[in-house]
């Protein structure tokens, strides 16, 4: 486990997050005027899996469960970055719910049969894993309750990965949607990540084996917009108060723009780089593929993954701090 930490977390490398379900799969293709058939979403996953020397800036890829399955030429997808170089990872939560009688808020589901998945995601290659869950900033949300109950789940999650020695990624993400300051989005940030912290050390689970997937820390999209240096300070001042053993921290794009994901990273990375105790990088979902959709959709593949290899080094750069 302690290889595929510091493999995923390599100087001047991030991770490529694919793991859209099929629902949102589907939403990214209506928006570009596809339809989510299987196959066109196989086709979409080979072309950003076999983009040429994407493997400079890419140490992972996180894949969704129909994705871990396919293949390109009769290759699986998970050996086929595994040639580039690029560590195969999987998205293992079954997506968020409703939490019963606590209106406006989620939890998210997927530990039942946890073990038996986790050790066919292994076979198949799967070498880190991923589990996300969702909090909303209001009045009344989020609560102690909706907080306790996703990071039980998500500490039970990575002790099953750790038990067959797959590295877990947690992600608890504070959403954007909102009008809230970004002293709020810090309140929370920093709630939740206190609670998830002492839920994990109650399922022994090793911390150094550990990714945190994290939100930066933001105003909402619909309140006074932040400079990037006040996003960098708060979202570094944030972090500190977690435990230095912790394996690393990778940022989320969580709906920002392409650009402003590039530079708060950067302006993170060159502010705040040697003064934190772990590697702090990227894992774009949207951040990275929003353009090469667009011009794969258009039937221009080579532009695509030109354009999926230049955002990923534009990020790789910024990991750095040297934008």
């Amino acid at each position: 486990m302690q290889q595929t930490v510091s493999a995923l977390l390599a100087s001047g490398k991030g991770i490529l997050a694919i793991d859209e379900s099929t629902s949102t799969c589907t939403k990214r293709f209506q928006e570009v005027g596809l339809e989510s058939t299987e196959e066109n979403r196989r086709a979409y996953r080979e072309m950003l899996v076999t983009t040429p020397g994407l493997g400079r800036f890419i140490s992972g890829a996180i894949l969704y469960e129909e994705t871990l399955m396919q293949k390109s030429n009769g290759i699986s997808f998970a050996d086929v970055l595994k040639k580039q170089g690029i560590i195969p990872g999987i998205k293992v939560d079954k997506g968020t719910k409703e939490l019963a009688l606590f209106p406006g808020e989620t939890v998210t589901e997927g530990l039942d049969e946890l073990r038996e998945r986790l050790k066919k995601y292994a076979a198949l290659g799967a070498q880190f894993a991923k589990w996300r869950a969702t909090f909303s900033i209001s009045e009344k949300t989020p609560s102690c309750d909706a907080i306790h109950a996703n990071v039980h789940a998500m500490a039970r999650y990575a002790a099953l990965c750790q038990e067959q020695k797959i590295v877990p990624i947690v992600e608890p993400e504070v959403l954007m949607e909102g009008k809230h300051t970004i002293e709020q989005s810090y309140s929370v940030t920093r709630k939740v990540h206190q609670i998830l912290f002492q839920e994990l050390d109650r399922y022994n689970v090793a911390l150094e084996h550990l990714i945190l997937k994290t939100n930066m820390v933001l105003p909402g999209y619909s309140g006074k917009k932040a400079a990037p240096e006040d996003v960098a300070e708060m979202t570094v001042k944030c972090l500190l108060h977690l435990p230095a053993v912790l394996g690393g921290v990778v940022f989320l794009s969580g709906g920002q723009s392409d650009e402003d994901a590039t530079r708060h990273l950067n302006v993170i990375n060159r502010t705040y780089k040697n003064k934190v105790p772990w590697r702090m990088t990227f894992s774009y979902g949207r951040g990275l593929q929003r353009e090469p959709l667009k011009l794969w959709a258009s039937g221009n593949k080579e532009k695509a993954q030109k354009m999926l290899l230049l955002r990923a080094e534009e990020n790789a750069k910024a990991s750095e701090g040297m934008l």
